[in-house]
């Protein structure tokens, strides 16, 4: 069987089944440890629904109704094998089940981390390529400069400097993002505006210094030089010698980005008070709403896991020299 292996075995297939591997373990240690965390929360969520006139006897009752009297690790692996059904359990705030509550919010966080994606992106990305065009040049160095500065600034605090100046003090655009969305793309537009700002703010320094890094990596190497030898404009061997082979790397960088994106959504649907799933798992934190959180880092967790992979298994695809095999390899 071991040797049926080897000789069906291929980098492409090795790769797929080693890291579905490592995502699995990877969902179930995160989903342990948000299971764990939400349970050692401080106080008790069936004393939290019913309130401080509850009798002990309700209290006691409730918890049964919810399985709250139950062992954790029972519990843990009762929730866990109903979420692998799709049944993500009843809501305690709500009691509507969890999947009708998270839907809604989590189509909210994608348009965010969608609009945030295609404003982001194509400023990221082009502006590394200028940058590695116009390496320790005034345009490079004044790219640096910021980067840095936004690296070093808090999610939330880029949040709410747009706020005071563009709602505060400018009075353009709303300060929190309170409209019913179902009116259409006129109530959509003014309060995407400031988030969207504000993830691509975030993100683009990090996507922008990666993106300068991977192609001046590429201008590294021997048939570069020999084209700069030629007397080929710079411009012309980035953008048709050296682009084409950094696109392993820069496929990693653009699904890393969108990763990143969706942690980052949190906070400033924290900051803007933003309908979305970050936004509904800090709400729930602080209602004791159990079932709630664990479905949302649930939700985070797989996300996250998934654009990993993504990002890896495109950059193999993208790099013919990593699914061939190696030689001797029977």
């Amino acid at each position: 069987m071991s040797g049926f292996w080897r000789r069906r075995s291929t980098p492409v297939r090795d790769f797929v089944v080693s890291r579905l591997v490592s995502g699995i373990v990877s969902l179930i240690l995160i989903t342990a440890l948000i299971f764990v965390g939400t349970a050692l929360l401080p106080g008790d969520a069936a004393s939290a629904l019913l309130g401080q006139n509850a009798t002990p006897a309700a209290i006691e009752a409730l918890r049964r109704d919810f399985g709250l009297d139950q062992p954790l690790v029972q519990r843990y692996f009762l929730w866990l094998l109903s979420a692998l059904h799709g049944d993500f359990g009843t809501s305690l705030a709500s009691g509507r089940p969890v999947a009708e509550v998270l839907l809604p919010r989590l189509a909210n966080s994608l348009i965010l981390a969608a609009a945030g994606a295609l404003f982001l992106l194509p400023i990221a990305i082009g502006g590394g390529i200028l940058a590695a065009i116009w390496q320790d040049r005034w345009f490079d160095r004044l790219l640096g400069f910021t980067s840095m500065l936004f690296l070093a600034m808090p999610a939330f605090l880029v949040g709410y400097i747009l706020i005071y100046v563009f709602a505060v003090r400018l009075g353009l655009f709303p300060p929190m993002s309170v409209a019913p969305f179902y009116r259409g793309a006129a109530a959509w537009v003014p309060i995407l505006v400031l988030p969207v700002v504000s993830l691509v703010v975030i993100g683009q320094a990090h996507t922008m210094k990666l993106t300068r890094t991977a192609i001046l990596a590429v201008l590294a190497s021997d048939y570069i030089l020999m084209a700069e030898i030629k007397g080929i404009p710079r411009s012309r061997i980035i953008l048709r010698h050296a682009l084409p082979n950094a696109l392993s790397p820069i496929l990693s960088i653009t699904i890393l980005t969108v990763a990143y994106l969706i942690i980052d959504v949190v906070v400033i649907e924290i900051v803007f008070s933003y309908p979305g799933l970050g936004k509904l798992m800090v709400d729930s934190v602080a209602y004791r709403d159990l079932t709630v959180v664990q479905a949302c880092g649930l939700l985070f967790a797989a996300i996250f896991v998934t654009m990993n992979f993504l990002a890896d298994f495109l950059a193999l695809l993208a790099n013919p020299r990593q699914r061939v095999p190696a030689r001797g390899a029977s």
